[in-house]
């Protein structure tokens, strides 16, 4: 019998199926309860999920507590393509804002090591990727929602957030920064 010529038999559901197919069967039914199972213990023992928050907000709204932030806590501008972007330095264990927009990540952060900080992440136009490198965290950013993780910097330096969803022409141009100091 093969695929193109219809099965000998009509009431093909009453054939008994053969060993090999049980155990294979079995086998992958085992597999897939084993998976299901460390599907949540990866998330509470792996380092490498995030548990975050996510709240609806408008851009408006977001963008209000963006320059709230900004103006309380510049530090320094940074030349970057010709544009002066604020280097803002809040205080630890405070909420620290950043969103994204084409082709840019606003502001750039300077926080301390060892200390914690509450990441508020929101796009203001397009979905966003937030891929901070080389610490490879990933998270969508959308308009309308608001995303808070809880980030504490263990290493001091200069890290870069990238977009890694498309979100147009300069896509490859969107590049932030978070500087880690001691």
């Amino acid at each position: 019998m093969s695929a193109i010529l219809p099965p000998s038999e009509r009431i093909w559901w009453k054939t008994p199926v053969g060993k090999e197919e049980i155990v294979w069967i079995l086998l992958a039914l085992i597999w897939c309860i084993i998976m299901f199972a460390m599907m949540p213990i990866w998330h509470i023992y792996g380092k490498q999920n995030l548990s975050n928050e996510a709240y609806k907000t408008t851009p408006v709204q977001y963008e209000a507590k963006v320059k709230a932030m900004t103006e309380q806590h510049t530090i320094r501008t940074q030349l970057v393509g010709g544009v002066d972007v604020p280097v803002v330095a809040p205080p630890a264990g405070s909420d620290v804002y950043m969103l994204a927009r084409l082709w840019s990540w606003y502001p750039m952060l300077e926080l301390k090591k060892g200390e914690s900080y509450r990441l508020h992440l929101s796009s203001l136009d397009w979905q966003h990727g937030f891929s901070l490198q080389p610490i490879n965290i990933n998270l969508q950013v959308l308009p309308e929602y608001e995303m808070v993780i809880t980030i504490t910097p263990d290493t001091s330096g200069e890290f870069t957030i990238v977009c890694n969803e498309y979100c147009g022409i300069l896509h490859h141009t969107m590049l932030g920064k978070i500087y880690v100091t001691e």
